[in-house]
């Protein structure tokens, strides 16, 4: 039955997904130029406590051939359970809205999701994208949440070029909008590195193509848990296409993409720079936007 119900929302979606916008694919791919300042659309920024769901969309278990699957998707919803009212999310409270509003940095965990069917297949467009975050809402598996962000986190057999994914060093994680139920809600997506390392985990890579350390021993955790503090960042400050970015339309987040500061060596030899709750991370330092701006990992 709730199958059933699948196939019908995914009909339904068509009619019901009236507007749409994707924010995320007017940022240029290649090296950020963060020369350049902020500029504000008059536009909408997250001015409020932030629910993210997590949707595991595809092979999410070692027993259907994705070795450390469960212990990534441990280390990616302990992150973001401790990344709320962080001096590092904190940054984005520098992205007021024309009322002067800013985004609290407070962030909860909701419920997390798995889609293992592969119902929208095996290479995601963004409106495939939307069609996941959909059936999880119609299906009544998550809510219909106007203050939430929905993130999908494919696993590797799960490929999205037109969203930009494994298709370019630098390509920022993609996030958009979309009407559900006649109500807007904020997404993005996560591919698994796995695919492409050196594309989507280059700071994991040496230049001979073999593998870093990562801090949790993990490459699909550690890298998702970074494009995953990228994308949130951008979603808050520029949830609709028209808040904050520069002349070039880049968001916050991907000015310093690849950027890390200062960082120390884990028990296991791999480098970090932020420790949340008992872990070590290596996330991309953010852009502070105080007048002209710079990277940091804080205010």
């Amino acid at each position: 039955m709730k199958r059933k119900l699948l196939i019908i929302s995914a009909i339904l979606a068509v009619s019901l997904a009236a507007f749409e916008t994707n924010t995320s694919g007017q940022a240029p791919t290649g090296p950020p130029q963060t020369n350049t300042r902020m500029l504000y659309h008059d536009g909408q920024v997250i001015d409020g406590h932030v629910n993210v769901y997590l949707i595991w969309y595809g092979c999410w278990s070692e027993s259907c051939g994705n070795p450390g699957s469960t212990a990534a998707q441990q280390i990616v919803t302990d992150f973001l359970s401790s990344l709320g009212s962080t001096p590092y999310f904190e940054i984005n409270k520098t992205y007021p809205n024309a009322a002067g509003d800013v985004p609290t940095g407070r962030l909860s965990s909701g419920r997390n999701e798995a889609d293992p069917d592969y119902l929208r297949g095996v290479e995601l467009t963004d409106a495939d994208i939307r069609g996941v975050v959909h059936d999880s809402i119609s299906i009544g598996d998550l809510p219909v949440d106007p203050t939430g962000v929905y993130i999908v986190l494919a696993s590797p057999d799960v490929g999205s070029t037109s969203t930009g994914f494994c298709t370019e060093a630098g390509t920022p994680p993609h996030h958009g909008s979309a009407d559900v139920f006649l109500r807007t809600v904020k997404y993005g997506f996560i591919g698994d590195p796995k695919r492409c390392p050196s594309l989507e985990a280059p700071q994991f890579v040496l230049p001979n193509g073999n593998p870093r350390p990562t801090p949790n021993d993990n490459l699909t955790g550690d890298a998702m848990v970074a494009k995953l503090a990228h994308v949130l960042s951008t979603i808050v400050t520029n949830p609709f296409g028209d808040g904050w970015y520069d002349r070039f339309g880049l968001e916050n987040a991907d000015k310093c993409q690849g950027k890390f500061g200062e960082t120390y060596t884990t028990a296991n030899g791999a480098r970090a720079n932020i420790m949340l709750g008992q872990r070590d991370f290596l996330v991309s330092q953010n852009w502070v936007n105080d007048g002209h701006g710079r990277c940091a990992l804080s205010q």
